[in-house]
């Protein structure tokens, strides 16, 4: 017999909340929420913080392949049937996860509708975001690329306000991320630079006029 939903369901309350198959993990820098080739036996939620996903060769060559903010999910994979990890998802700077037991989860997808309203809206953003990276890895040059994900990571094209400045990032991991190498990332951020895109002295200020970069043929 399926439970009703409960007519007082929060979403943001229940994933605030800690029991019922939930935990809070509150971590510091290069925290390692799971590696690749784990169990895949729960999902997790970003309440604060930024949290990187990477893969890695067998040529140990790594990737990464997302850079996921507060409000994100990932490790969701397991709902699918995948029994391992094949990423590892490590803590960018301070954060607080909210671990999600994989039976916890399935249970709150199949009892709550507007839980499972808020999760399928975020896998179908990300899904889109998905397919806009493949596109922009076959066709763009590796200077659109890291023009797009500096505007992404400063919000241009998203919901509200642009944030100019964003999250302290290496050229390693800006690298990692478009696929080429740190001297390239080095050589268009300076290009960027005196082009009056971007401003950086700590903290990377990125200006409008970089979309240019991005819509220009």
């Amino acid at each position: 017999m399926t439970s009703k939903p409960t007519l007082s369901f929060n979403p943001k309350t229940f994933l605030a909340q800690v029991g019922n198959g939930k935990t809070n993990l509150t971590s510091t820098k290069k925290r390692t929420f799971f590696s690749q080739g784990d169990t895949a036996d729960a999902v997790f939620y970003i309440q604060a913080g930024k949290v990187q996903i990477s893969v890695v060769s067998q040529q140990e060559k790594e990737a990464v392949v997302a850079m996921l903010e507060t409000g994100a999910f990932f490790g969701e994979e397991c709902l699918a049937g995948q029994l391992m990890r094949m990423a590892t998802a490590t803590a960018v700077g301070k954060s607080s996860i909210i671990r999600i037991d994989k039976q916890a989860m399935i249970a709150v997808l199949h009892e709550e509708p507007t839980f499972s309203e808020l999760f399928m809206g975020y896998l179908l953003s990300r899904n889109v975001r998905i397919q806009a990276d493949l596109v922009d890895h076959l066709f763009n040059s590796s200077e659109k690329r890291l023009a797009r994900v500096l505007l992404l990571m400063a919000h241009f094209g998203k919901e509200g306000k642009p944030q100019a400045v964003i999250a302290k990032i290496s050229q390693e991991t800006l690298a990692e991320m478009i696929g080429t190498t740190r001297s390239r990332v080095s050589f268009f951020l300076n290009k960027f630079r005196k082009l009056g895109f971007i401003e950086y002295n700590g903290q990377m200020h990125v200006h409008s006029s970089l979309l240019n970069v991005v819509l220009h043929d």
